[in-house]
Order: C-alpha cells, then structure tokens, then sequence
C-alpha cells in the first residue's frame, strides 16, 4: 500500500465551504459597478484560480479591461473583509480527519489561490489547533495554482521524496498543480467541480467522503 509523509490541501471546496461568501462579496462588487450579478451554482467554475481570474469568468470583459478588473478586485477584497466568515464552515468530519492525520505522524499543508492573507485567517478560524507545517495562499512569493513551483517548495519542506506527497483538491488546477510537482494526486467530489473534470485533469483517486480520505490518507 502507498504510504504518505504529508498531505498539502487545497483550500475552499476541499477543506471549507466558503462558496457562499465568495459569492455574496463578488455579487456585492457586481451590483456595485452597475453590473449583472451571478448564480451562487455559477462560482463553482468560477472560483479556483484567484480573485482576478474568477471576475474574468463572472465579467467577462474585465478581460480586456485590466482598469475594470483592478476595481473589481478592490472592492471584493473590501466585502469579503467584511463578509468572509459568515456563512463559511468546514466540511463535515474534516476536522477529525486532520486531528487524525497528525496523530499517524503525517506532515500537513494548506496551498489556495485565495490571497494569502484570507487563506491564513481562515485557516486560523475555521482549522484551529492543527500543527500545519505550512498555510500558503496566493501572493507575490510564488505564481499561482496550477504553477507547480508553491506545491513544490512545500513538497521539499514535508519530504525528500515527492511521491511519498499526497494533494488533495477538489479542481482541475489542484490536479494539474499536483501532477506538475510529481505528487500523488487525490481528488474530492464534495467540493466545487465534478467528479469528471478532477479525473482528466489526473486525480489518481476519488475520495467521496472525510472518512475515505482520512482511510486512504491512513494506509
């Protein structure tokens, strides 16, 4: 059985589920510039690949308009300050397994897009009392997700071997991040993409709940 020396996670639609205040401060930002707002369901493809991308994929034509989509992040980063733990919480039995997992002596990670910052409070808020190793969101340190480099930074600091590295996402980007860095890849169904996209993108194992995740994790 493939045993593991750590575990990176990805952050939202792995570990939290914060699509709603990401929603509500993207609306918020929408409505204040004037324009159409968007589905909650709609942010699932949304989100994942940082703040610029997601108003890129919510308004299109921040893609032309870098001026527009400079404002648009300007003002998210304000509702969200003011919104981002209202509705968030983990995902059922996710706490346990992460108190588990560092009971068995693995080493654990968080690595998000989201700006590092809110990557830290949440983690602090939401995952309290787990010794992560790391907890790297996006900044100017490392380019984004699916970029390897971050995964592997982290990677090198949890092992010497990076196939003994599992990551767990519940996107394309963490897959692909995770297949570029050389780490096992392991993909989640309860987050924000479907179970399809994870797979071709290079998942090399679905989890459906905390409890297969932490059984897997475990081996």
């Amino acid at each position: 059985m493939r045993r593991f020396d750590g575990v990176i996670f990805d952050l939202d639609g792995t570990l939290i589920d914060s699509l709603e205040d990401i929603a509500n401060a993207a609306n918020a930002t929408l409505a204040e510039l004037g324009k159409a707002t968007c589905t909650l369901e709609s942010f699932k493809t949304h989100v994942g690949d940082g703040v610029s991308v997601l108003f890129q994929r919510a308004l299109p034509e921040t893609q032309t308009d870098p001026q527009l989509l400079e404002r648009c992040m300007g003002i998210y980063q304000g509702h969200y300050d003011r919104g981002w733990d209202r509705c968030t919480k983990p995902y059922p039995g996710i706490v346990q397994m992460l108190h588990k997992a560092n009971q068995q002596g693995l080493k654990l990670a968080v690595l998000s897009n989201k700006p590092d910052h809110f990557t830290k409070r949440c983690v602090e808020r939401f995952l309290p009392g787990i010794p992560f190793l790391h907890v790297l969101g996006h900044s100017e340190r490392f380019p984004r997700k699916p970029d390897p480099q971050s995964a592997l930074w982290i990677a090198s600091e949890i092992s010497q071997n990076a196939t003994c590295v599992a990551y767990v996402g519940d996107t394309n980007t963490d897959m692909k991040t995770a297949t570029g860095a050389g780490l096992y890849p392991i993909g989640v169904s309860w987050g924000f993409r479907q179970v399809e996209e994870i797979v071709q993108a290079g998942a090399q194992a679905i989890c459906n709940t905390s409890e297969e995740l932490s059984a897997l994790l475990s081996h």
